[in-house]
């Protein structure tokens, strides 16, 4: 079963479990979420106004927090913006994360040679939880690009087709447990509601792909396919103007991006194996 994403008001309303602190577990809580709003708009940054409105909490709590976590080194306050970003910290400390898995650096290949064939941008999503996040890109050679995401940008599943190339890939009723749970936050990062993407899900179910036009970016339009089929952790999307994304070219790029993604998959598993094997090597000596 999927959790919902709670809102500071519905946090404090669930008792402590196991005899923890809820003042405790609640201000850890706060802080994550307030760092993975900063974080989804990547090296742009954020005002306090905008971390208020899209974090849900109180203004006075969110600036307290917000001080506290520059005095720390997470957060970083450009003092001309006004705007706050992700800090030296939070970058030193994921110089020594041990990654979960290598996919970015294993996609590498696949997303160069679909921005070859595309002569568009090319991402690769990860999802994490609610959200999916930008792991890797690959730009085309056509001089008007989409460059909506950096990598490490995150965001609700289902903002950008590779998300919503996860959610399709999904058994309907977890997919529909993570829109719900995102529902309230798509309205802050989109022009579309929950009911939208409901509707955007069963048509990629039925093509075989995300689609979305104009409805993150105005402009833009981007497809998507998710991978590996059994359990859909990822997905590539192609993003481009919308002129170059007209029916006919969509479906020449989506049949591209489906082979490209079964040499990908054949790849991870092999991958898999070897991991494995390297890790038993190890264990016996």
């Amino acid at each position: 079963m999927v959790a919902k994403t709670r809102t500071a008001t519905d946090q404090a309303k669930i008792p402590p479990q196991g005899g923890e602190s809820r003042s405790g577990t609640q201000s850890i809580e706060r802080v994550v979420d307030v760092l993975r709003v900063i974080a989804s708009r990547g090296r742009r940054g954020m005002r306090v106004g905008e971390v208020v409105a899209t974090s849900g909490l109180a203004e006075a709590t969110c600036f307290r927090m917000l001080r506290r976590l520059e005095l720390e080194g997470m957060l970083d306050r450009d003092p001309h913006s006004k705007k706050y970003f992700l800090g030296p910290l939070l970058h030193e400390l994921g110089l020594l994360a041990r990654p979960r898995y290598r996919l970015a650096e294993l996609c590498d290949a696949t997303l160069q040679r679909l921005a070859e064939f595309t002569q568009d941008t090319v991402y690769l999503s990860e999802r994490s939880g609610l959200e999916a996040v930008c792991a890797n890109r690959a730009l085309g050679d056509f001089p008007i690009k989409s460059l909506s995401l950096d990598i490490g940008v995150r965001r609700p599943l289902g903002v950008g087709a590779g998300g919503l190339a996860i959610l399709c890939a999904l058994p309907a009723s977890e997919a529909h447990a993570l829109v719900e749970a995102n529902a309230h936050r798509y309205e802050k990062f989109a022009s579309f509601t929950a009911d939208f993407l409901y509707g955007a899900i069963a048509e990629g179910r039925k093509r075989g792909y995300s689609f979305l036009e104009g409805a993150v970016t105005p402009g833009t339009a981007s497809i998507g396919v998710a991978f590996p089929p059994d359990n859909p952790v990822a997905a590539i999307s192609v993003a481009a103007i919308a002129g170059r994304l007209l029916p006919e070219r969509r479906q020449e790029i989506a049949r591209q991006m489906h082979r490209e993604v079964e040499k990908l998959v054949v790849a991870l598993a092999a991958a898999k194996v070897s991991g494995d094997m390297a890790a038993t090597d190890v264990t016996q000596k």
